[in-house]
């Protein structure tokens, strides 16, 4: 080990140095143990290593023990979690793939995850490079609203704590997170560890001139800090002054703290992109010689140091020996903890871990008058309902404030909740689903909105890694929250704010997806997604908001519909028709045109789908229509032929068909959507072939 150049006797008063320095050799020796002797014999499957990063994060990890600190991390950051109370047999047996780790063999070894200890909250992150941005400032949003709106005094003082490499800084995930931290004053700190490479890509091609913080000096609301992360008498004020400055409630920070990747950048890089002097440096801003000179002799002898060294290896070799004596996870368990089980709920997130319970209501409507609502004012009412029953439901969105929304969905709700429940975001769908997700985590209940389906484009990833948090981190978390997604045709249409492609949200792990045809289904539906605990996809047609048709009256405010359960709106004997939002009428409208006994059903959810009520229909009339809007070619009208096949062929007396649009997007010219978009007429001349088969 090369020893540092300049010694100090001057140690901070603030941190256990002892146990800092243990931790430290620990992560060290597990780092080296991977790379040498367990990797190579395929006993840890990919390496990440945090050699190089540790003195900064075990700082950290000393100051951000308030209990409701959140830190959102990232894959080099095992010394943190190390901090924060993850054992080395945990940490080893993730990468082992054991029963019992923290995902259970579901996720990366360092796509960390864990329930609060001694130390902050560990989100689950991701491997997607920036998306631990926004669901942590999401859990920053949240101890705000946790502490002003719901008078939760133990969350006062708690902070996020949020890490990145330097090459994360060019995501879309970090500039995001910067605005709505820094527009709203968050509890809030940024940590850039800055190691100079992205995998390969130099800092510069990050950001210009290779130093976030020197470019974010003078960002508006932020207060940075600049300096090493591997000289402890440097890099200990550093982290104290940072944290105690968020923690005062003075507004959100950013410490880029340089740093060495000693190792590659994973298990499978050789780092031959690196030269043999940048390799010297490197060794030379070690920080473990630096923490060896700070505490000897001022705080120990180089002979206790030397049993603190051979302490850490002799526990890191037990520590290996323990993870390889646990079993692999039992084949039969993957399937587990992709929805919510009463009987188990999640540690974290949503409502369910703080024992909220909102009554379960009736699906008998109870309407109380007979006069009939449009979908989108049967929206906004229950909106209005559940926020009034549950002060942790909140609305947030582009436009959704003052204006109420470019579709009149939450008009008023802001003047009658106030701003920090219904309140208008940056423009940024990342930003708005990432920062659901971490609200959801903090045990709130965010309704966001989405414009149109085809802006939920840039949230994919959040979209994703929410859906599957139950699953990857294995029920120790869980992030439901509900989005509302306007899409599909009206009076005109284009390729912009036309698109349904609700097959990608059923596809999608772990989310329930509703697609309602009228006001009264919107109002169960909705209320079902806001007392419930799986994050839900809620898709509102665009040519069914003001809808004729869609006009019911509103069934009251204990109205809930459970999802996978279909409505047959008509019944018949001989053709049964599959639909689902706007299509319902269509299919209505092209049944009446002709003469024979046809059934109809309305699916009203697509995950889960009612598969019983579709095939006791067709067993019943033995033959079978599937009609959608969205792009027939792998369509999810697919899926449901696909089972109609596997499970009642011996009982169909013609083939399936479908009647969907072609591979193409919804055009701006109305001449053109006829082509596209399934006509009362294309639907009628296939009920009729198939009658007629």
């Amino acid at each position: 080990m090369q020893r540092s150049t300049s010694p100090t006797t001057d140690l901070h008063p603030a941190f256990d140095w002892p146990r800092l320095a243990y931790l430290a050799l620990v992560s060290r020796a597990m780092d080296e143990m991977e790379e040498r002797e367990l990797t190579p014999k395929g006993l840890v499957k990919y390496q990440f290593s945090a050699s190089g990063h540790e003195l900064g994060q075990l700082l950290l990890s000393q100051l951000t023990t308030h209990p409701h600190d959140g830190a959102s991390v990232y894959y080099r950051c095992r010394p943190y979690v190390l901090g924060s109370g993850l054992t080395p047999v945990e940490s080893f047996m993730a990468g082992m793939t054991r029963a019992g780790s923290m995902s259970e063999g579901r996720d990366v070894g360092v796509v960390w995850n864990m329930p609060r200890r001694n130390g902050a909250t560990i989100l689950p992150n991701a491997a997607d490079v920036g998306s631990q941005y926004t669901p942590g400032v999401g859990w920053a949003q949240a101890i705000r609203y946790r502490v002003e709106e719901l008078g939760h005094e133990d969350w006062d003082g708690a902070i996020a704590i949020i890490f990145g490499g330097d090459g994360s800084v060019a995501s879309n995930g970090f500039w995001s997170a910067l605005t709505i931290a820094t527009t709203l004053k968050l509890p809030a700190l940024f940590v850039i560890e800055d190691n100079g490479l992205a995998i390969s890509v130099r800092g510069h091609l990050q950001t210009p001139g290779g130093n976030i913080a020197k470019n974010l000096a003078s960002f508006q609301n932020l207060k940075v800090w600049d300096g090493s992360g591997v000289r402890p008498a440097e890099t200990a004020p550093l982290v104290y002054e940072a944290v105690n400055y968020v923690r005062s409630g003075a507004g959100p920070g950013l410490l880029h703290i340089t740093v060495p990747r000693i190792s590659g950048h994973s298990s499978v890089d050789n780092q031959a992109y690196k030269s043999a002097e940048e390799r010297a440096q490197d060794a030379q801003r070690d920080p473990l010689p630096a923490i060896r000179d700070y505490l000897v002799p001022a705080l120990m002898s180089a002979e206790e140091w030397e049993a603190l060294v051979a302490r850490a290896q002799a526990d890191v070799e037990a520590a290996r020996d323990e993870a390889l004596r646990q079993p692999e996870p039992e084949v039969s368990s993957v399937t587990q903890f992709v929805w919510h089980d009463p009987a188990n709920p999640a540690q974290v997130g949503g409502l369910a871990p703080e024992g909220v319970e909102l009554p379960r209501g009736s699906d008998i409507p109870n309407p109380p008058d007979p006069s009939r609502i449009n979908m989108v004012e049967a929206i906004r009412r229950t909106l209005d309902v559940e926020m009034a029953l549950n002060p942790r439901v909140l609305v947030f969105g582009e436009d959704v404030g003052l204006k109420g929304g470019v579709h009149a969905a939450t008009v008023g709700l802001q003047s009658k909740y106030g701003e920090r429940r219904v309140f208008d975001t940056s423009l940024s769908e990342e930003g708005i689903i990432g920062r659901a997700v971490g609200m959801a985590l903090a045990g709130l209940m965010p309704a966001p909105e989405i414009q149109f389906r085809k802006y939920a484009d840039p949230a994919t990833e959040q979209l994703h890694n929410c859906g599957t948090t139950r699953w990857r981190s294995a029920n120790h978390f869980a992030s439901p929250i509900v989005v509302r997604i306007p899409g599909g045709y009206r009076k005109i249409g284009d390729p912009w704010h036309s698109v349904t492609d609700e097959v990608f949200f059923a596809h999608a792990v772990g989310w329930k997806v509703a697609v309602p045809s009228n006001a009264e289904d919107a109002v169960g539906l909705l209320r079902t997604a806001l007392r419930g605990n799986d994050p839900v996809i809620f898709f509102e047609h665009r040519a069914m908001y003001d809808a004729a048709w869609a006009r019911r009256p509103y069934p009251g405010d204990d109205f809930m519909l459970p999802f996978g359960k279909a409505r047959i709106t008509r019944e018949g004997d001989e053709l049964t028709v599959v639909t689902w939002g706007a299509m319902v009428e269509r299919c209505e409208e092209a049944a009446l045109r002709i003469a024979a006994s046809i059934e109809i059903i309305d699916l009203r959810t697509l995950q889960p789908w009612d598969k019983e009520a579709v095939l006791a229909s067709v067993r019943k009339t033995s033959k079978c229509l599937i009609v959608h809007e969205d792009i027939e070619f792998g369509g999810f009208g697919a899926e449901i032929a696909a089972v109609i096949a596997d499970e009642a062929f011996t009982d169909l007396d013609g083939p399936v068909l479908r009647v969907g649009s072609p591979q193409v997007m919804v055009p701006f010219s109305q001449t053109l959507m006829t082509g596209v978009v399934p006509s009362v007429e294309r639907i009628q001349d296939a009920m009729e072939r198939l009658l007629a088969f």
